[in-house]
């Protein structure tokens, strides 16, 4: 799916859009093909994290469960050659640290494309530093998404939301993931400002776990992005699909 139709795709799932983290590979290879399928027939887009040994962004849960996933294994061209062969009923995004998709080289966007992923995120490049794998991204229609902070100047925001393809990645909390985000005047300030200079939808992440925060997102943003929440709840064994129901119920 090009960075066009997944803009297309989440538009039309607003104001009540979702989008789903999962860590690959975690809590095997195997286990996280199964959740991959049963959340894509739930979520409007599922966010693919690749994992790293110093992810900056992440709270404990997910600092745990790419640990476990590496500890078993993983690798990148893994998850390529498992996507390679699955049919999703969602488009599916990587969100990686730029470390391993450096690593990758030239093979990257081939591989993307190949393994039929619509887009990438990567938190920890800057707009302006996107150079040659940001164009290489783009030439292959694929979106590149940018991320927005609470601390990030509204001229900045402004900037990276006109730039952002995909959708545009709204960080509700200060921090790392896994906290639970208070809906304040400030933020819904943000999301209208970010809303207004995007091309692509915006949605919003960090800290979302309950239905009523969902619910007081959605007159400010196009969807949310789960992550922390639902991955906690595959590491205790639960059914991440009642979870998200539940969420967007």
């Amino acid at each position: 799916m090009t960075a066009n139709a997944l803009e297309d795709t989440l538009r039309s799932a607003s104001p009540n859009g979702l989008v789903a983290y999962l860590t690959a590979g975690f809590p095997t290879m195997p286990r996280f093909l199964e959740h991959l399928r049963r959340v894509a027939e739930v979520a409007d887009a599922v966010e693919v994290g690749i994992p790293f040994t110093d992810p900056l962004a992440d709270g404990p849960v997910l600092q745990a469960a790419g640990l476990a996933a590496l500890e078993a294994g993983f690798t990148l061209e893994a998850l390529f050659d498992a996507l390679d062969k699955e049919q999703l009923a969602a488009p599916t995004l990587v969100m990686s640290y730029l470390n391993p998709l450096l690593a990758h080289g030239d093979r990257l966007v081939p591989r993307l494309v190949q393994a039929g992923v619509s887009g990438v995120i990567v938190p920890d490049l800057p707009l302006e530093e996107g150079g040659a794998l940001a164009k290489a991204v783009g030439d292959a229609g694929l979106a590149w998404v940018q991320l927005v902070a609470p601390t990030t100047p509204k001229a900045r925001a402004l900037t990276l939301a006109e730039a952002s393809r995909g959708f545009v990645y709204a960080i509700t909390a200060r921090g790392t993931t896994g906290g639970d985000v208070q809906i304040s005047p400030q933020l819904a300030e943000q999301l209208a400002d970010l809303r207004g200079a995007a091309k692509a939808p915006v949605f919003a992440g960090f800290g979302v776990r309950r239905r009523a925060q969902v619910e007081a997102l959605s007159p400010h943003a196009d969807g949310v992005i789960v992550g922390s929440a639902l991955m906690d709840t595959i590491a205790k064994g639960d059914d991440p699909i009642a979870f998200l129901k539940g969420l967007k119920a």
